[in-house]
């Protein structure tokens, strides 16, 4: 899977329960913290397009796995790819590590979408070409991915 986006996020005091452990409800506030970075990143921060363009990106479908544990002070990478861009959607992928240590992962469906009425919009075409220009190539292997005959 090709990660179009990497950023280290540390796991500070308020993001764990008192036993040190991290809490889900935290690791999803540093996920948007990510997600957000990944835009500004990208060429269009959340500020100037809620602000100045009035559209943004909520997320409309989350679904998360966790395999171990994260403490508080542990250093956590967080890698972004993007598996699908659609006329409205982008459907990322987020694999969260400490050091080689594998933590969770998140599946995100994020929708464009006008501020003023929530309604979808389709992505203004340089965002969306910027998308798919980053878009994992799909798996020859996934069946999915294969178009059916005919």
């Amino acid at each position: 899977m090709t990660v179009c986006y990497t950023t280290d996020r540390m796991l500070h005091f308020g993001d764990c329960d008192i036993s040190g452990t991290a809490y889900y409800p935290a690791y999803l506030n540093l996920l948007n913290g990510v997600v957000e970075e990944f835009w500004a990143h990208i060429g269009w921060p959340w500020h100037e397009i809620i602000w100045k363009e009035r559209w943004g990106t909520p997320t409309v479908h989350l679904s998360c796995d966790f395999s171990k544990p994260s403490f508080f002070g542990d250093r956590l990478t967080f890698r972004l790819s993007i598996l699908k861009v659609g006329k409205s959607s982008v459907r990322l992928h987020h694999t969260i590590h400490c050091g080689d240590e594998h933590r969770w992962s998140v599946e995100q469906v994020l929708a464009a979408s006008w501020l003023d009425t929530h309604t979808s919009m389709p992505w203004p075409a340089e965002v969306k070409a910027k998308l798919e220009s980053l878009m994992t190539p799909p798996d020859p292997a996934d069946r999915r991915a294969v178009a059916a005959p005919g």
